[in-house]
């Protein structure tokens, strides 16, 4: 029973007349700020999101896509230096330069030839390994390439069989050469061409892709006119680590920690924007940022595989 001239009004919000006794909202909406332990395993989300993304798009459809542009390019720089009968033909040629045209009918294949054979090179495309002669000239020339990643243009490459022919052009015309075999761990080596004879060996991955078990070698022999070789632009023995087969570029190691720690400041920044500005203006700003951060630190990872992945 109340009290003459006091009505009891029932809360607005639906809650009980106990609740209000007990000076209890029935229904509280409380916001905590989120603590320093929250903020770090966002900030480390983010930078793990943003390097897991980029890797993936790095070794995956944006290499395929970087990989068929710099075909092109490189292919229409080699083109012109053959036309005007410039394009290199041995001795010390800077690496990443375009030394022929590789075309290969049984497998589909036609790619540019690029001086160089580390991660950074053989991401373009194959590459020629600089202490072995150019291809089409005596003595053994050797060409690398990529089994999976960034376009993997020697993904089939085992699908070769002897007997079959294929030709590079190089600045000494157009050499045909015929497949003699493919070799893998513990195989035979085949005897070393004889004198005034050239021969090309392909190189590598072998295995499942992504998970290479060993080098896969074709060999071929030259069957058209051999040219006179020019001294490589590397001594043999001398050739650096990393333009080995499966080679590791170490170089790439200063990049990586200079544009990963890019990538945790950006990271601080977006989790700071995020507390002073909200979701939205954060994820303007901050999704291209890490996105574009996360892809060049990829990009600099990528070439710590190894070089014929």
């Amino acid at each position: 029973m109340t009290s003459p001239g006091i009505v009891a009004q029932a809360p607005s919000d639906g809650g009980s007349l106990d609740d209000l006794s007990r000076g209890e909202p029935a229904r509280v909406r409380q916001t905590r700020s989120a603590g320093p332990g929250v903020r770090v395993l966002g900030v480390a989300l983010s930078i793990l999101g943003a390097l897991l993304l980029g890797f993936v798009l790095d070794v995956g459809p944006l290499g395929d896509l970087r990989h068929a542009r710099d075909r092109q390019v490189d292919y229409a720089a080699l083109r012109g230096a053959l036309a005007n009968g410039v394009a290199p033909v041995g001795g010390a040629v800077r690496p990443g330069t375009p030394v022929a045209v590789l075309d290969v009918p049984a497998l589909h294949l036609r790619e540019v030839v690029r001086e160089g054979t580390t991660a950074k090179d053989l991401a373009r495309g194959p590459g020629h390994r600089r202490d072995t002669p150019l291809p089409g000239q005596a003595g053994v020339s050797v060409v690398m390439g990529r089994q999976t990643t960034f376009g993997g243009p020697f993904l089939h490459l085992r699908e070769l069989r002897p007997g079959l022919q294929f030709t590079m052009t190089t600045g000494q015309g157009r050499h045909t050469f015929r497949v003699i075999g493919l070799r893998r761990a513990g195989d035979p080596q085949p005897p070393a061409p004889a004198a005034g004879h050239g021969r090309l060996t392909l190189v590598t991955a072998d295995g499942t892709p992504f998970m290479p078990r060993g080098i896969l070698r074709v060999d071929a022999d030259l069957v058209s006119q051999v040219q006179a070789a020019g001294a490589p632009g590397v001594t043999p023995g001398a050739l650096p680590e990393d333009e080995t087969p499966m080679g590791v570029q170490r170089s790439a190691w200063l990049p990586l920690v200079l544009w990963g720690q890019a990538l945790l400041a950006a990271a601080a920044a977006v989790a700071w924007t995020h507390a002073r500005w909200g979701r939205r203006p954060t994820w303007v700003v901050g999704v291209p940022l890490l996105g574009a951060l996360g892809l060049t630190v990829a990009d600099q990872a990528a070439q710590l595989l190894p070089n014929l992945m």
